[in-house]
């Protein structure tokens, strides 16, 4: 079987890295960028420190921050018109994943022209985006160097799938810096997101070796430094160990791809506007609870990176091992324990699921659901 690995051409981790993106843009000559990013980090000073940057070597940018929590349809087309009206030559994403989401979707229709929509699925467009620089500024999404972009259809209510090899960024940044004001809430939703990813790419039916490898590292890694970037915002080692995980969590989902809970979360953020991050933490412990009638064993070896000696344990006692290490974590770092916290409607749970049934994410879970089985696990995390 022949596998491909999709992954920016450069990457840089570390304290300071956010120089080495300047260097790049200087040394492409590009000319104009369109920042995109959100109001807060815009008001907290990380956007004009990074104009700043590019101020110094004559590089004008421009600045587009009406990106919401969820992305939708709107702020990709009303990114797209300031940039085109801008005429700028290049984009940069500041933030987390809804950013560079956003920015990716602006960029792809930049180059390839119709609307975000018509990208919906896999690898739907033929040219490449306008270059896209990605400065992440969270641990949990990965979008910095993904081939995924989730769009908000608000006539719809649904969230897009888009999975496209020409919206991988040219240069992903990840300056645990950038990361020390992201408050408890935020750090918790976005590592257990990161903790997803790499869960889902480990028993996904599209896993290689390399997937694999680095998915494992990162379960390890997020059980171990998740807690204390929580309790401790500023602890940089803490912030930059979780940057490394969710970077590795990328590298797994974005070749492996997912599962049944990405399919299923989209559908409650779409529907309900709801926290990314928070749904899927609240899913991962049902979702795997089905997936271990077929991949058992693959729990098993995520309760080992989790910390837990399975040793003794058989497969079904080792999945469940892990589902309850999970479920330990979200707790401790003070996720809902369930979607009625979140006013998630019984009444609405068909439709949720129907939803979810079309979603890209949900072909390479291990066991494939039928519409009933999804409203039970729906219901199974009220």
């Amino acid at each position: 079987m022949i596998s491909i690995f999709y992954m920016p051409a450069l990457n840089v981790i570390g304290e300071g890295g956010l120089a080495n993106a300047v260097t790049y843009i200087t040394e492409q000559k590009f000319k104009k960028a369109l920042i995109v990013t959100d109001k807060v980090l815009n008001k907290q000073g990380v956007v004009d420190l990074f104009t700043h940057l590019l101020t110094e070597q004559g590089i004008e940018s421009i600045i587009f921050d009406r990106v919401k929590a969820n992305p939708t349809i709107t702020n990709v087309n009303e990114g797209l018109n300031t940039l085109k009206q801008c005429h700028c030559d290049f984009v940069v994403s500041l933030g987390g994943g809804s950013p560079h989401d956003c920015a990716k979707g602006i960029a792809l229709v930049a180059s390839n022209g119709g609307e975000i929509a018509d990208y919906e699925g896999v690898d739907q467009s033929k040219l490449p985006q306008l270059p896209l620089i990605a400065i992440n500024t969270t641990a949990g999404t990965a979008s910095e160097m993904t081939r995924f972009a989730i769009i908000t259809d608000e006539k719809r209510h649904v969230k897009m799938a888009i999975v496209d090899k020409h919206t991988t960024p040219v240069l992903s940044i990840n300056d645990p810096s950038l990361m020390l004001s992201m408050p408890a809430s935020l750090t918790a939703a976005t590592g257990m997101d990161a903790l997803t990813h790499a869960i889902e790419a480990y028993v996904s039916t599209a896993a290689t070796p390399i997937t694999d490898a680095v998915a494992l590292k990162a379960i390890e890694l997020i059980n171990e430094n998740l807690p204390t970037a929580v309790t401790e915002p500023e602890n940089m080692f803490a912030r930059e160990q979780m940057a490394y995980a969710q970077f590795m969590a990328g590298m797994a989902f974005n070749n492996a791809s997912l599962g049944y809970v990405h399919a299923m979360a989209h559908q409650l953020g779409g529907f309900y506007d709801l926290p990314h991050g928070v749904c899927n933490a609240v899913l991962l412990p049902h979702v795997q609870r089905y997936n271990a009638q077929v991949s058992a064993k693959r729990l098993k070896d995520v309760a080992t990176s989790m910390g837990v000696d399975t040793s003794e344990m058989s497969d079904q006692q080792g999945a469940e091992a892990a589902i309850q290490a999970i479920e330990t974590l979200a707790r401790k770092v003070g996720i809902p324990e369930g979607l009625e916290i979140l006013d998630v409607k019984v009444s609405d749970i068909p439709l949720l699921a129907e939803n979810a049934l079309k979603d890209v994410c949900g072909l390479t879970n291990p066991k494939q659901a039928s519409h009933a089985e999804i409203c039970a696990i729906f219901k199974a995390a009220l």
